[in-house]
């Protein structure tokens, strides 16, 4: 006998579960429960609603109602602030979800972290934009143990070794004798990243720590692979927040 539940089913099994939760914000807690993920919902004034034990910490505040009611303004240096307020008001304004946005961190009491962003719009029921939820994951350690897990890594080694030169897909996939859709699931499943995501990270991680030295952002630029200082610096604004001379100057700044 088949006992498998039809689609129209588990439609009127999830309209009596959404009937039936009083609190919207029932995930709350289990956010709570995950110290490699941030969690937030925020108004269409981009302050924080709800948020998880994680943003708190990380933001260096004693508990969730330091952090309920403000933006980013209130919580973050004004280079960074900026930069996350534009990307909440698009949302916001757009309507248009971000997914696996690759972004480098640097929250108030917390050394700079990698992690992958998702934002989605929440609507009401008439299709009206009331806010946004989101998440931030930190990258996860490399799973070692996948059987696949020594060709990848030479890709992913190459990159290391020649983030300086020109990069394609096509090639790295070669060097692994995969294609290039298997190069690309692979590397998600082992790195959590795509090999794209492993490049950029590669030459922002170099970049970051260039910019601790002397030499100018032209050449910083050039050593890391970019072809010019514009396109460096919109990679690098678009995944650390700011530009590379507000981070050296932050840098400066201790």
């Amino acid at each position: 006998m088949n006992h498998s539940i039809t689609p129209i089913e588990i439609t009127s099994q999830r309209k009596l579960l959404a009937a039936a939760l009083g609190n919207v914000f029932f995930a709350e807690a289990l956010f709570d429960a995950l110290p490699d993920v941030v969690f937030f919902v925020k108004g269409m004034r981009a302050e924080y609603l709800v948020v998880n034990h994680t943003l708190v910490a990380r933001c260096g505040l004693a508990d969730k109602a330091a952090l309920l009611g403000r933006t980013a303004s209130d919580i973050f240096s004004p280079e960074f602030a900026a930069s996350y307020r534009q990307q909440d008001q698009r949302v916001l304004s757009t309507g248009v979800d971000i997914h696996d946005q690759l972004e480098l961190h640097l929250y108030p009491n917390r050394a700079p972290g990698w992690c992958v962003t998702h934002k989605i719009v929440l609507r009401d029921h008439a299709g009206g934009v009331v806010g946004m939820a989101g998440i931030s994951r930190d990258l996860a350690m490399p799973d070692k143990n996948h059987p696949v897990y020594k060709r990848v890594a030479a890709a992913a080694h190459f990159i290391h070794d020649h983030y300086d030169q020109p990069l394609q897909i096509g090639e790295l996939a070669k060097l692994a004798l995969l294609s290039v859709a298997q190069l690309e699931r692979y590397f998600q499943r082992i790195f959590s990243l795509n090999p794209r995501q492993m490049i950029i990270k590669t030459r922002l991680d170099a970049a970051s720590a260039l910019l601790a030295g002397q030499q100018s952002i032209t050449e910083i630029a050039a050593a890391c692979g970019y072809h010019d200082h514009s396109a460096f610096t919109r990679q690098f604004k678009a995944t650390v927040g700011i530009t590379p001379r507000a981070y050296r100057q932050l840098l400066q700044a201790g």
